[in-house]
């Protein structure tokens, strides 16, 4: 990937870059959130969320806290209670469209999983949205379809995870 790619925990300098990737990334759908919802995911484990700069500009991110196995956070809402689980739930990985198809999502992954491991994770979870199902089958996440969610996730959301 070489040197112009930097991972990076997220600063409070960073949340207008990281808006403007989310908004971008989700118009049109439910599953854009408010500001203060992003924050109290990235406030539950810090230690989880990062930046990536790629061309000295934010072109990423990814937000990931504690949470229960087959459980996940409502878009509607800020996380109120920080959970003290053996699982990583990777809530949200976003990539700007002009940097998209440069391997820097598996990237991102390939550092969570990292940093899941360091930390005595035992398990990543996540919900994949928008027909990333088949991204999330290539880096070793199964699907389990019998998972309900709600609508806000959006058609044929599929709750995954995979051993760290």
């Amino acid at each position: 990937m070489g040197h112009d790619v930097r991972i990076r925990h997220i600063s409070d300098g960073d949340w207008s870059g990281i808006l403007a990737l989310e908004a971008s990334a989700y118009t049109d759908s439910t599953l854009s959130e408010e500001r203060a919802a992003l924050e109290s995911r990235a406030r539950a484990s810090p230690a989880t969320c990062f930046v990536l700069d790629f061309e000295q500009q934010i072109a990423g991110y990814l937000l990931a806290l504690p949470y229960p196995m087959f459980q996940y956070p409502d878009l509607t809402r800020m996380e109120e209670t920080v959970f003290h689980s053996r699982n990583l739930h990777l809530h949200d990985l976003v990539i700007a469209e002009i940097f998209r198809g440069r391997g820097l999502a598996k990237h991102l992954v390939h550092h969570l999983t990292a940093t899941a491991r360091s930390k005595m994770y035992e398990r990543i979870s996540l919900i994949a949205v928008a027909g990333s199902e088949i991204f999330w089958s290539a880096n070793g996440y199964k699907a389990h379809h019998e998972v309900a969610l709600p609508r806000s996730y959006g058609t044929n959301a599929v709750y995954m995870s995979k051993a760290v």
